[in-house]
Formats: C-alpha cells, structure tokens, sequence
C-alpha cells in the first residue's frame, strides 16, 4: 500500500506539465544520493531495471546498437556469465535484450568462462545461497577482467542499508523493485549505478523510440512518487515497524494456536522479503482440512485473505502490508476456519 507521502506526490505532480527527461534527471540524482549511487534512474520495476541496464552495458552511446537491439549478431560482447544457481525466471530479462547467458558453477569456470564476447556478470541475490560463487569473489573477477556487474535485489529491502550495500560492495549496477516493502508504485522500479551505464540505459527508454525499452514507460507521477516512498523508507522508525510486525504477527499466531491440533513457527527469510514469517500447521487427524481447502476458504471469504502455503498442511503470513488492526480480522477468520474443520 502507498503512503499519503507517496500518493501526494503523484497527485501533485499530475496537476502539472513537465519535461520527462527533467523530471528523471532531478529525481535520479536525489536517488543516486541516498542510495550512494553516481547516478539511477525509475523504471517500470525492477525487470525493466535489468532490461534496461543491461542494453547499457550492451550498448554504450551508440545509437546504432541501440537500434539494433536485440540482434546482437555484430555486437563484439554479447555474452553473460551467470551461475547455475542463479539461472533461472529473470535471465528472461537479461535475454530479451539479445545477450546471451553463459552457465558457471565454480571459480574455476567462472575464470575460464571468461572471454573477449563477456559483456556482463549477472547475480541474483536471492539465490545466494544456490550458488559456489559468493559476491566478493565475483567482483573480484570482474574488476580483474574490467567486466561491469549487475545485481538483482529485487525483493531484498528491507533492511534499509541494502539500498547502498550493494553499491558501496562495487556492483556496476543494482536493480530494485519499487513495490513491496518500499511502498512505492508497483509498477516502478530502481537501477541504480555507474553514471555512464545509467546514462546508456536511459538511450533504450522513454521518451526516446527505437529501442527495445519503449513500452517500459513510467510517468511523471510515478517518478515523483517512487522518490517520495524512497525518501520516506529511508527516514522512518525501522525498529518501530519492525516491532509492529511482531506485534501483528502474534495476535494471529495466538489465535491460531488456541486451537487444539495447531502448531505455529515465526521466521525471517535471510535474504529476500526479509519480514517475519508466521507459519500455521496443523494435525489432520484432529483438523480435516487441507493446506488448499484453507486458502480457498479464506481467499473466499469477507473479508478475502490471500495466503502462501507449504506441503498438505500449513499456510504462511506475512503481515508488512496490513493496516493497523487488520491482523485482528486475520486472526478471527484463520481461527474460525480451523475450529469449523475441527473434528
């Protein structure tokens, strides 16, 4: 959900006329600041951030290749290193600019793979943990063999300081949803990093034709409004919502728990939506109810509430975007589903 701050700004901001390329310049260079980038851009979220940083990198200033896109048949680097672990969903992105993934697994292949087509190395933060090659011994290929990075963090705020983290660790570019915790548009992104790169990624979009990133348009309002949620992520109470999401966590988990046969485990994700994690389970002899059956009746419901799950019999909430006081109406609906099935 949008914050009044948020939303202020893009009503604002759609009362009046403004040049496009003023509005990216000044908001970017605001974002850059705060995220200790030399220079970012918005974007229509944080696919479109890889879409479009990595035709930078592809490429430069030159017109001609930025026409060319996606065919990069005469291009001289075309290639993309990624780990096994990481290859997977959003290379999409990467791959629709015309570059072409190049599979490692270890340092050793990581220095063979190495080569005069290398354009780019790519890592998905997420996926850390599914990969050999961690981010320092990646940069350190990288800037060995003066090969520009990107990064995918796409889900990966909070904690706050990963909006510089990853600049500051010496990645080329860094790519960030707009959306979810950071409350922005969901349609907005960031990219984040060297001036010259960001400075060829903004040739492949709006307002400018001719490039693959012409659909990838985010407006003024939108602009305006992922700088304000920005702006205001960075200087909110963290510890306060932080403790106000344990607080919503534990009414639902308390009221779950009060009915005979549940079991419940609250946990924080190490790296990707970094937010505490109720997760409600159940014995199926003494609830007759399945993981699926549970989602559906409360997806079906009045209010509806949507759930993740894992196995035949558990749910997971999160609780970061509910209102104060909704976690009440979450609890007495999961409650009652259990009890109703109770045998």
């Amino acid at each position: 959900l949008m914050p009044d701050e948020v939303m202020e700004a893009i009503n604002a901001s759609s009362k009046e006329f403004v040049m496009y390329d003023d509005v990216q310049d000044k908001c970017g260079e605001k974002i850059a600041e705060i995220c200790h980038s030399e220079a970012a851009m918005v974007t229509a979220g944080c696919w479109s951030a890889l879409v479009l940083g990595t035709a930078g990198v592809l490429t430069g200033m030159d017109l001609e290749k930025v026409a060319a896109l996606p065919n990069t048949d005469n291009f001289e680097k075309n290639e993309v290193i990624v780990q096994k672990g990481h290859n997977h969903d959003y290379i999409h992105a990467l791959s629709n600019t015309g570059i072409r993934p190049v599979e490692v697994e270890t340092l050793e292949d990581l220095e063979r793979a190495v080569n005069s087509k290398t354009a780019l190395m790519y890592f998905l933060n997420e996926s850390t943990p599914h990969g050999k090659i961690l981010h320092k011994e990646w940069l350190e290929v990288a800037n060995k063999n003066n090969i520009p990075t990107i990064i995918d963090i796409a889900a990966d705020i909070p904690p706050v300081e990963n909006l510089w983290k990853y600049n500051d660790m010496g990645f080329s570019l860094v790519c960030i949803s707009g959306g979810k915790a950071l409350r922005g548009p969901q349609s907005a992104g960031l990219l984040l990093g060297k001036k010259d790169l960001i400075a060829a990624a903004r040739l492949s979009a709006p307002p400018r034709g001719g490039n693959i990133g012409r659909g990838m348009k985010v407006n003024k309002e939108e602009i305006l409004g992922m700088y304000a949620a920005l702006d205001r992520y960075v200087n909110i109470d963290h510890d306060k919502e932080w403790k106000t999401w344990e607080s919503q966590v534990a009414v639902i988990e308390s009221a779950a728990k009060r009915v005979k046969g549940v079991t419940t485990q609250v946990t924080v994700p190490e790296i990707a939506n970094h937010t505490p994690k109720l997760s409600i389970s159940w014995d199926q002899s003494q609830i007759k109810l399945t993981r699926k059956q549970m989602q559906e009746n409360l997806r079906n419901g009045n209010p509806s509430i949507e759930t993740m799950g894992d196995g035949d019999n558990t749910i997971n909430i999160t609780v970061f975007m509910l209102k104060p006081g909704e976690e009440k109406i979450v609890a007495s609906r999961v409650s009652e589903e259990l009890k109703k099935a109770s045998a």
